[in-house]
């Protein structure tokens, strides 16, 4: 599907400038998701249905960044899918991490302290070179939730192998609009409710093979079962063989818009999608006299920004006086224009 005809599945309000907080649903989403809950109101149908969209999610995810289905496990956040990752760390371990790291890929590590885990946090741009002997572990957003910076994500897994360190990646901020190849890591977690856009509730980790079997899915229910519809009651435990073994049970609503969601991005391409994210990113950038970027997320300093933002009607995210905005597939020069207005009047 080309970009433009797919941009006809939106309706959004004027000025939504803010996907690193939340995506906005395309149509089939919408219907998907509202059809779900009617039937759900009145009873109308079986719960197999619902549950039948967790697959299709993964089966698409598992293509969107280049990975077999059979590594990929399903959750509900990021840091719920790295939790086993951290769990089986070694006692004394050492993990790399930026210094400003959205928590989710943080908080893992430095729960795992009493164990004598150790968190070492650089700058991002000495990541790679601060991965070194007795590098256990490194863990980094492949895009910053902060302000867009892109990780050397080749360079970084390079360095990690050198040393026999593993590599964790989340991406939440750059799966949807960033092509890259998660085969290269040992883990890349992603929430899908940002560039996927899907409904908040739905997640999805690449677990290489080597990894897993360092891994105790300590969360395992019925999903994880090697079939999970013979896996409600009883001895023995029969886990699946493969990533789904981390699995918990899905949140049927969220799993249900997820799948239309991933489909769709499938079906249009991310290196299409990333063309237009940065076109317009860098046209916001330009219009306030900025150097060009390759990301679809930019911090711009403005004083006043917050007030002449909400004025205008433009949604974007402001932190001590930064806008970070945020460009995605139904995104148009008419809301770039509309902020720079606003910016600079």
């Amino acid at each position: 599907m080309e970009l433009e005809q797919a941009q006809k599945l939106w309706q959004p309000e004027p000025g939504w400038l803010n996907t690193a907080s939340y995506g906005l649903p395309p149509e089939p989403v919408w219907t998907a998701v509202q059809d779900a809950l009617a039937d759900w109101r009145v009873g109308r149908t079986s719960w197999e249905g619902w549950g039948e969209a967790t697959e299709r999610s993964r089966a698409a995810f598992a293509g969107l960044v280049g990975v077999p289905v059979a590594d990929v496990a399903v959750g509900s956040t990021v840091s719920q899918l790295l939790a086993p990752v951290a769990a089986a760390l070694p006692a004394g371990a050492t993990v790399v991490v930026p210094e400003v790291e959205f928590t989710s890929n943080l908080f893992p590590w430095l729960v795992q302290q009493e164990r004598g885990v150790r968190v070492r946090t650089v700058p991002l741009a000495g990541l790679a070179d601060a991965i070194e002997a007795g590098t256990d572990l490194v863990a980094f957003s492949l895009v910053q939730s902060a302000d867009g910076a892109i990780a050397p994500y080749a360079e970084i897994v390079a360095a990690a192998r050198a040393h026999g360190a593993l590599v964790v990646v989340d991406a939440t901020q750059a799966c949807g609009w960033l092509p890259f190849d998660a085969g290269l890591a040992d883990v890349v977690a992603v929430g899908a409710y940002k560039w996927l856009m899907a409904p908040r509730g739905s997640a999805l980790a690449y677990l290489a093979p080597s990894l897993r079997e360092r891994l105790r899915p300590d969360a395992a229910g019925w999903y994880a079962g090697k079939d999970p519809h013979f896996s409600y009651y009883g001895l023995p435990l029969r886990l699946a063989d493969d990533a789904r073994r981390f699995d918990i049970s899905p949140a049927w609503f969220s799993w249900v818009g997820t799948a239309p969601a991933l489909e769709l991005l499938a079906e249009i391409g991310v290196p299409a999608i990333r063309d237009h994210d940065v076109a317009l990113a860098n046209r916001f950038l330009a219009g306030l006299g900025r150097p060009p970027g390759e990301s679809a997320i930019v911090t711009v300093e403005v004083p006043g920004a917050r007030e002449k933002l909400e004025r205008a009607g433009v949604r974007a995210a402001v932190r001590a006086g930064r806008v970070r905005a945020s460009f995605h597939l139904y995104t148009t020069v008419d809301d770039v224009d509309l902020a720079l207005e606003a910016l600079t009047s």
